[in-house]
């Protein structure tokens, strides 16, 4: 929870509180929620790599990375992270294993537009040899 400014707002009701106790704001979806109301966390969502399972502040944990570097990832278009219903940014086990090749290479010193486009290129190199081999299958 978040507590703006210190506004007061009288409770009544219950003699042992204090009555003037500082009003809290809740910003964002409670813990727990998910992208929809009609997608409840199913176990197919668990080992499907392409759902957004992951908050920012999860994500960025889990990198050892802070959620500034998550969004420059997406500043830098190699991952759109999808929002959940309140706002939030969400992040897929596929996203965060781009995010994780990234900040390898630039722990290493390479430029974060350059490791993103080194990342883009294996990719499709993997891909155009994954083709080339199913092609070579098939003669």
């Amino acid at each position: 929870m978040c507590v703006q400014k210190q506004k007061y707002r009288f409770r009544a009701g219950n003699p042992k509180s204090n009555l003037w106790a500082p009003a809290l704001k809740r910003r964002g979806p409670r813990l727990g929620s998910v992208m929809t109301s009609d997608s409840h966390m199913r176990s197919d969502n668990l080992s499907d790599d392409d759902y957004p399972a992951y908050t920012m502040g999860r994500a960025a944990e889990m990198l050892g990375t802070t959620p500034t570097f998550l969004r420059s990832l997406g500043e830098a278009k190699l991952i759109q992270a999808q929002r959940s219903e309140g706002g939030h940014r969400r992040y897929s086990r596929y996203q965060l294993r781009l995010a994780a090749r990234v900040r390898e290479l630039v722990d290493q010193g390479t430029a974060l537009e350059a490791a993103c486009r080194i990342i883009i290129l294996e990719d499709q190199l993997a891909e155009a040899q994954r083709l080339n081999e199913k092609l070579r299958e098939q003669k």
